[in-house]
């Protein structure tokens, strides 16, 4: 079992969010993924036809950041806050993956970072439908 598994099965209120823990587990981690590719991708964007593309990458991080983070704190977990929160950084990572599929041909940052959002879609969709069903 992993460090942060093992850390949140350990938080007091982990086991009443009504959250699957290894699918907040698996959510935290693409959030931080996505997190990390969008900063090194709004750093690259610095040319002139870049400052949409750079200013949605720094959007995204700081969404999948603070998102992230609302995820490992389980003792203020708020289902509805958490659900709209994690609603925002699907919708926030749609636009990020759009914007950034318009220059995955051209820039291999971009391809990485929209495919990081991608994924990062798909398992906040899945987390969110585990909240729903428990």
């Amino acid at each position: 079992m992993g460090t942060m598994m093992e850390m949140m099965e350990s938080m007091p209120q982990a086991a009443t969010t009504g959250m699957d823990m290894a699918m907040m587990q698996e959510c935290i981690e693409a959030c931080s993924a996505v997190s990390m590719t969008a900063t090194m991708c709004a750093d690259a964007d610095s040319g002139d036809d870049m400052a949409r593309c750079a200013s949605m990458c720094a959007n995204m991080a700081d969404v999948a950041t603070a998102t992230m983070r609302m995820m490992m704190r389980p003792t203020g977990y708020e289902p509805g806050v958490m659900h709209a929160m994690m609603t925002a950084c699907v919708t926030m990572a749609e636009a990020c993956a759009a914007e950034c599929r318009r220059h995955a041909e051209m820039h291999e940052h971009c391809r990485i970072c929209a495919s990081a959002c991608e994924a990062m879609v798909e398992t906040c969709r899945r987390a969110m439908s585990s909240m729903s069903a428990a």
